[in-house]
């Protein structure tokens, strides 16, 4: 199992301590990021526990967050909404509210989830959050599965700090569409699942659609997600480097290592 390259409490208090005149994300492995502006600490799709099949270790437990203001999970599935983590870190920070799906409420509170740790949202609504507003998107996974009651069970959260607005795709396929919805928010950073569409798993991007995504989108930086859970993972972003090189070379992009923090810069 690849060891991430700050871990533990060490990891913990760079998060809790950083200074962040710009935004700060750090990636947990897999689809999970802590995201940093201020005094405002986000974490999405935390999954900080060792899931079978996973080839990075997890950084550090959801018992050991206590900082954490808002935990955004895009979908009810595990690895992105996971049990272990998503309680952990609200029994150790009895502030933070957990967003999601309005569909996932019930999924949620069959965890031991109360409700009102809970704020539920659909496409075409806004949290807000301090200083801060995180909006949503429909995510395909295949199909967009909306239902009247349920509205979309798969989201994209765009969090919009200040200036900056990070977009995170969660598990999601290209659909008609995306792009319109996601280019008036003038991403940022998109955080894009590169890990491809293979029968008997969950698909998502092809690294050359996520990188058309970024086009699309004008998006300034383009950094790949869930690629560290299989074996074959290392040449998903090894291959993804080498597109971006050599047929985006006008692309920003960023390829994070487990543990790592990296701010936006300043333009």
């Amino acid at each position: 199992m690849i060891e991430p390259v700050a871990s533990g409490r060490r990891l913990i208090e760079e998060i809790e301590e950083a200074a962040c005149p710009t935004p700060r994300l750090w990636w947990l492995g897999h689809c999970g990021f802590a995201l940093k502006y201020k005094q405002a600490i986000l974490y999405v799709d935390p999954l900080l526990t060792d899931a079978p099949g996973r080839m990075t270790r997890a950084p550090f437990r959801g018992g050991e967050v206590r900082h954490a203001g808002l935990v955004l999970c895009t979908h009810a599935h595990p690895s992105h909404l996971d049990p272990g983590t998503v309680a952990g870190i609200l029994a150790a920070s009895p502030k933070a509210k957990l967003v999601i799906p309005k569909s996932a409420a019930g999924h949620a509170h069959g965890l031991g989830i109360s409700y009102d740790r809970m704020v539920t949202t659909n496409s075409d609504l806004r949290v807000e959050y301090l200083d801060d507003r995180i909006y949503a998107v429909p995510s395909a996974h295949e199909q967009l599965d909306w239902t009247p009651l349920g509205g979309y069970p798969y989201l994209g959260y765009l969090v919009r700090f200040g200036g900056w607005t990070i977009y995170h795709a969660g598990d999601c396929v290209p659909y008609e569409g995306l792009a319109d919805r996601l280019r008036p928010y003038n991403v940022t950073v998109a955080l894009v699942p590169i890990n491809g569409r293979a029968p008997g798993r969950q698909g998502n991007f092809e690294l050359h659609e996520a990188a058309q995504l970024a086009e699309d989108i004008a998006a300034r930086w383009l950094a790949p997600m869930h690629y560290d859970m299989f074996p074959h993972s290392t040449a998903d972003v090894n291959h993804f480097v080498e597109h971006m090189l050599g047929h985006r070379p006008a692309q920003r992009f960023k390829v994070f290592r487990c543990g790592e923090g990296w701010a936006i810069p300043e333009e």
